[in-house]
């Protein structure tokens, strides 16, 4: 994709060979991550190592973000002067983007919700695939129109698309490392039941975490 890019001069198809090295390195970090975090206890680490996957998780997060600000500047210069974009290059690499993106999320689906990582890779993978939908679309325009700001527009919504998730992302993660109060759970309601139970007059210090 990245040659793909350079050939074809598309903004948009770097933004997805972008958006897709970060993909790429955050499964590495992630599967770094799921190992050591299998890891026993140690006299060290009594707690063991399973927030190292919620580290893996956040620094993906902000690689991701810096990714999509760096989008939005180059797609703002774009819009000022367009280049000339290759259509048919384009569209041949972003519909081979396209499938691979599609068969990623496939293996990943299952192990969706039983990891925050594996989650955050599966949301990063099907963010590709709309991605390469988007570019696919912007190439058809080129090639039959000859607006060439169509990928400009799409390299910038791309952007807009990795934002939004990727911060719910980085809050998810910095609330585990912060040991933030779970969002299903109350501080007030679990206080108040639990001085219901028969002889308990008092909580004091009660504290909820992640």
């Amino acid at each position: 994709e990245v040659a793909g890019a350079l050939w074809s001069g598309s903004l948009a198809l770097l933004a997805v060979a972008g958006h897709m090295l970060a993909d790429a390195a955050g499964l590495a970090v992630g599967l770094f991550a799921i190992w050591i975090a299998a890891r026993p206890p140690t006299p060290q680490k009594t707690y063991g190592y399973y927030r190292a996957e919620i580290l893996a998780a956040l620094v993906n997060a902000i690689v991701l973000l810096g990714i999509a600000a760096g989008i939005l500047v180059e797609t703002y210069q774009r819009l000022l002067k367009p280049p000339a974009i290759l259509g048919g290059p384009m569209l041949a690499v972003a519909s081979a983007g396209l499938a691979v993106n599609l068969a990623c999320a496939w293996l990943l689906h299952a192990g969706a919700e039983e990891s925050l990582n594996v989650r955050a890779a599966y949301l990063d993978v099907l963010g590709d695939a709309l991605s390469s939908v988007g570019v696919v679309l912007a190439a058809a325009i080129v090639i039959l129109t000859g607006w060439t700001l169509a990928d400009a527009l799409a390299s910038g919504a791309i952007a807009l698309v990795i934002v939004p998730r990727t911060w719910r992302l980085l809050r998810q993660a910095v609330n585990v490392l912060l040991e933030g109060t779970p969002g299903h759970l109350h501080l007030g309601e679990n206080e108040g039941r639990m001085r219901r139970v028969p002889g308990v007059r008092r909580v004091h210090d009660l504290q909820l975490w992640r």
